[in-house]
């Protein structure tokens, strides 16, 4: 062989190299180029072992139901031969409503049979009393139970006198704030607002507020800004101004009553209030 065409091979292999590196160089240098700078999640979820979540026990509170209170209700209670509950309670709740209730007793024999003698409407008439005694001792009867109950006379008494004390107690406070182009911003509130006219109308139903004090102030200080705010008039139900003094005043009268309340056992806008004047 020609040392030219040996020289020619030679010069062929060389550029063919060349070519080869510098191809593997281009290709190096385009995966760096596009390389993420994250973890593939996918190249993850096929390598890596998923994390196990251990099953826990979470305790969980039971919801608490409302049990019957002698001082609104009328209750008897039933005594059943063994455990269980008491069957047909459901033709009850169909004739009275939510005004009766079922609730355990003492032990798993027992049950509360109770009948709401007192709420907004009024009292239970003693008609409606003797039915629901009747169904209840009906009911015991047919499971072997014994039933005790209360004096019926004794009892509607005391609910009518528990009524009148309501019925004293049953009042809503309003303050107006009559103007032009009054618009509350005022967010959740412990008291109610209604729009007017000439302006708005903010309205505490006392019986059923809880912290009946500062709900009030809390009114009471909506109403002044509202009034501030707009150049508006703050002014009760007959139209009358209502400067600090007799914002006060007015609270002074709502404590009177939520110590009314209050001796009777009832907390403005407890569960029990709430039961009451519903």
């Amino acid at each position: 062989m020609s040392d030219l065409v040996l020289g020619l091979l030679v010069l062929g292999t060389v550029l063919f190299a060349g070519v080869l590196v510098y191809n593997r160089f281009q290709e190096r240098a385009a995966q760096r180029a596009f390389r993420s700078k994250h973890a593939d999640a996918l190249f993850e979820e096929e390598t890596l072992p998923p994390s196990r979540l251990e099953p826990t026990l979470h305790k969980m509170e039971p919801p608490r139901l409302p049990l019957p209170d002698p001082r609104v209700d009328y209750v008897a209670e039933v005594r059943l031969p063994q455990p269980g509950t008491l069957e047909g309670w459901s033709t009850l709740e169909h004739r009275f409503a939510r005004r009766v209730m079922l609730a355990p007793g003492e032990d798993q024999n027992t049950w509360q049979a109770a009948l709401q003698l007192v709420s907004r409407a009024g009292v239970v008439s003693e008609a409606e009393l003797i039915e629901f005694r009747s169904a209840v001792e009906t009911l015991g009867a047919k499971q072997g139970a014994t039933v005790f109950a209360p004096e019926m006379r004794s009892a509607l008494d005391a609910a009518r006198e528990l009524d009148k004390t309501c019925a004293d107690s049953d009042i809503q406070v309003a303050l107006h704030v009559i103007g032009q182009g009054v618009e509350p911003q005022l967010g959740e509130q412990p008291f109610k607002v209604v729009r007017r006219e000439d302006g708005v109308t903010l309205v505490l139903d006392v019986a059923v507020t809880p912290d009946l004090g500062r709900s009030y102030e809390a009114m009471a200080r909506a109403g002044r800004s509202l009034a501030d705010a707009h150049a508006a008039r703050l002014v009760d139900d007959r139209g009358n101004a209502l400067d600090d003094r007799a914002l006060a005043s007015i609270g002074a009268q709502l404590e009177a009553v939520r110590q009314t309340l209050a001796g009777r056992g009832i907390e403005t806008g407890s569960p029990l209030a709430l039961r009451l004047f519903s």
